[in-house]
């Protein structure tokens, strides 16, 4: 995760400042935010399909487990290792596309709630004392980044479902097509079942988000980087 964080943040800002160039304008632009955001998220997802792969087989397996015996992992290693041997490298990147859509999707959602509410917070708290500045971006960087991700797994976690449900068959002739997968759930479960552990999934998105994103902000102040 930490690698994954600081690659999607590191490209997501070069991306942003390079398109800005031709979309000068005030405020958050959509048309520089979204395809910067989506190209970050596309780029993060070939290093996430595979991590996320292993720590899903691992946690789905246990003592009253339907996952075979002689298909029981070790360790996140041993997973990793059985994997490519029985499926070859294409099975360590099963789900692949479903986990690509959700981070392209799912970070253009992000960072364009993330953008819009930071501008507008700062817009209206720009007459604030400047004694109190630091503490007004920490608190801007909380309400833009927990809103972020809020934002980001209500627009996705039908993928995401979806995508764990790809990665954890044990049957490799399974669907592999996410939006067959939903459909099929949609039609045994109805929306409810496309959007299972939501609770506990927004729980953990606004301070986990709010966090990122605080860090992400006086990381990039401590190291002196200019951004709008």
């Amino acid at each position: 995760m930490a690698f994954e964080s600081s690659l999607l943040f590191g490209m997501y800002s070069q991306m942003k400042q390079s398109l800005q160039g031709s979309a000068q304008g005030a405020g958050p632009q959509l048309q520089v935010i979204i395809p910067s955001a989506a190209y970050s998220g596309a780029i993060i997802s070939f290093i996430l399909c595979p991590s996320e792969l292993v720590k899903c087989r691992m946690q789905v397996q246990g003592t009253d487990s339907l996952v075979p015996m002689s298909r029981r992992y070790d360790s996140s290693l041993d997973c990793a290792l059985k994997t490519v041997k029985h499926d070859g490298v294409r099975g360590i990147f099963r789900g692949g596309f479903t986990t690509l859509l959700r981070e392209s999707i799912g970070n253009a959602v992000f960072f364009s709630i993330y953008e819009h509410v930071r501008y507008h917070m700062h817009l209206h708290l720009k007459s604030a004392s400047p004694d109190h500045r630091n503490l007004i971006d920490v608190g801007v960087g909380i309400a833009s980044g927990g809103l972020g991700g809020i934002a980001f797994w209500s627009a996705v976690l039908p993928l995401d479902v979806a995508k764990t449900i790809i990665q954890t068959a044990p049957d490799n002739s399974s669907s592999r097509n996410p939006f067959q997968v939903l459909s099929s759930i949609y039609r045994r479960a109805g929306l409810k079942g496309c959007y299972v552990g939501l609770g506990p999934t927004i729980v953990r998105a606004f301070p986990a988000n709010a966090t990122a994103i605080v860090a992400w902000e006086v990381a990039v102040k401590l190291l002196g980087i200019k951004r709008d």
